[in-house]
């Protein structure tokens, strides 16, 4: 341990132990969906209406807009490890405020602060996941960020159904508490980790770096040939990047990061439009307005929708290398759009304008049938999401920018995540209490758009390290990506070889000259 990490724990690419830091999105969905037919929250806090709602929960992806653009200068400064520690102890203080809120206001200021860590932990934790990962494997490791996401959604949601059954404010405070559990287990856990080698090597600490590549990658050999290799690799990038100008946002504007920045945050912007979090914030107004009436029928048909998310992000975690990340787009996207129509299409034509506590609501009265049909539909869509692009919305933006401009681009694609989630998750209450089934339609318009989109402009790009990535992107083809082979950038051990001896004639030609 004298090395600040367990070589024995971090060599085990099951134990992708940062990844807690997604399920704390998945805990705060849960945190508010929880309580949205909870009598004694409602009563405690005056009885938001959906405008007074959507702003409640609107303010952690508002906090986690400004936490994500925080990593753009705290990764590249003090390190992936420790700002992933950061993030559980200001998610702690997130939920003592969310607590012992005594109103809105200091409910909302808990969230805030909470949301400034899930967009910490939202952006930093890819990038580290794959960058002490071996290419093979990146994105099953990475796509656990939004396993973790579910499981976050599922323990809390329970946590919240069983606390249901206690009378009073404890049956929305408890839960609250509960939620810095795993923080405290992040932040604490990440000790036994080690630091990314590529920001030890960009930032001159090579020896450590290459102990840390030979702890994962080589049973602690410093001399293992594809250890070396790895680290030649890492340390040629890194030099070439540095070679290009400062690390400044500008860098973000240049030709090439610019293609990229424009795909990361516009998939993560699909991700949100596609609908899957309000389907996971306002499941139970969608169910209300299916017909579905009854506190605890409501809370156990919702449960089914949160298990269901994480037993099919599973498949998409063990295949997401084989099957590609186009592919899991391209298909995902068609479904969604697809369920989300049928729901909207049933409630336009059985539904009509009803009052469900006190509030004007559309919703299908005397068509159990129609009711049910909604409910699979709704199921249907969160599967079809799980197992396509919860995980690769995560993958896809950690691997394709070269490593100066990477803390920056992944933040500001996240911030997009956060800023599209936050404008979200405050206008869809008021606009189901307004357009009702029409707002199905939008979204799956959405997703429809979503398709068209990454079928002409997102890159294939599993199965490559992240220095190889940078082949793909040389290609061209910006709206032709279908015509980008999945074997651009693979290398054998034989060219890696021979790329890393070239790198080494050139450094000693540039040697002679200096000396010269």
């Amino acid at each position: 341990m004298a090395k600040g990490y367990n070589a024995a724990i971090a060599s085990n690419p099951v134990s992708s132990f940062a990844c807690i830091g997604g399920g704390l999105f998945g805990l705060d969905i849960s945190s508010m969906s929880g309580v949205l037919n909870n009598d004694a929250y409602m009563n405690f806090f005056g009885n938001p209406n959906p405008n007074q709602q959507g702003a409640i929960v609107a303010a952690m992806p508002a906090g986690s807009f400004f936490g994500a653009l925080l990593v753009t200068k705290l990764a590249d400064l003090f390190g992936r490890k420790r700002i992933v520690i950061l993030s559980g102890w200001i998610w702690v203080l997130g939920s003592i405020l969310q607590c012992a809120a005594a109103n809105r206001g200091m409910l909302v200021a808990g969230r805030v602060i909470s949301g400034l860590s899930v967009g910490i932990a939202s952006a930093v934790v890819p990038i580290y996941q794959s960058e002490i990962t071996a290419p093979s494997i990146r994105g099953r490791i990475v796509a656990m960020q939004q396993w973790s996401i579910t499981w976050g959604i599922l323990l809390q949601y329970f946590v919240e159904f069983g606390c249901s059954y206690i009378n009073g404010n404890a049956s929305f405070r408890i839960p609250w508490g509960l939620q810095m559990i795993p923080a405290i287990i992040l932040s604490l856990g990440m000790v036994v980790f080690p630091e990314s080698p590529r920001w030890l090597i960009d930032h001159g600490r090579k020896q450590e770096a290459l102990q840390i590549l030979a702890d994962l990658h080589g049973g602690g050999n410093t001399n293992d040939e594809l250890v070396q290799l790895e680290y030649a690799e890492i340390c040629d990038q890194v030099e070439f990047e540095r070679t290009q100008g400062a690390k400044s946002y500008m860098d973000l504007l240049k030709p090439g990061i610019f293609r990229r920045v424009g795909l990361g945050a516009s998939l993560q912007m699909w991700s949100q439009l596609s609908g899957m979090n309000i389907m996971m914030y306002y499941i139970v107004y969608v169910f209300q307005g299916a017909g579905l009436t009854g506190r605890r029928g409501n809370l156990i048909a919702d449960s089914v929708q949160y298990v269901l998310n994480v037993a099919l992000t599973v498949p998409a975690i063990i295949y997401i290398d084989k099957w590609g990340r186009r592919p899991m787009l391209v298909i995902g996207t068609l479904f969604m759009g697809f369920w989300l129509f049928l729901v909207g299409g049933l409630q336009g034509r059985f539904g009509a304008w009803g009052t469900v506590n006190d509030a004007p609501v559309w919703v299908i009265t005397g068509h159990e049938s129609v009711t049910r049909a909604i409910i699979v539909c709704s199921y249907l869509f969160v599967c079809s999401f799980a197992v396509t692009m919860g995980p690769v919305s995560w993958t896809y933006p950690a691997e394709i920018f070269p490593m100066r401009v990477r803390a920056k681009a992944v933040s500001v694609s996240t911030a997009a995540n956060w800023l599209f989630n936050f404008a979200l998750a405050w206008a869809v209450p008021p606009g189901l209490s307004t357009i009702a089934y029409r707002t199905y339609f939008i979204f799956g318009t959405f997703n429809f758009a979503a398709c068209i989109h990454i079928f002409f402009c997102f890159p294939e790009t599993a199965g490559r390290t992240l220095e190889e990535v940078e082949e793909i992107f040389q290609q061209g083809h910006i709206f032709t990506a279908w015509n980008i082979s999945r074997d651009v950038g693979k290398k054998n051990f034989e060219e890696v070889v021979k790329g890393a001896k070239g790198m080494d004639d050139v450094h000693h030609v540039e040697s002679i000259e200096e000396k010269a």
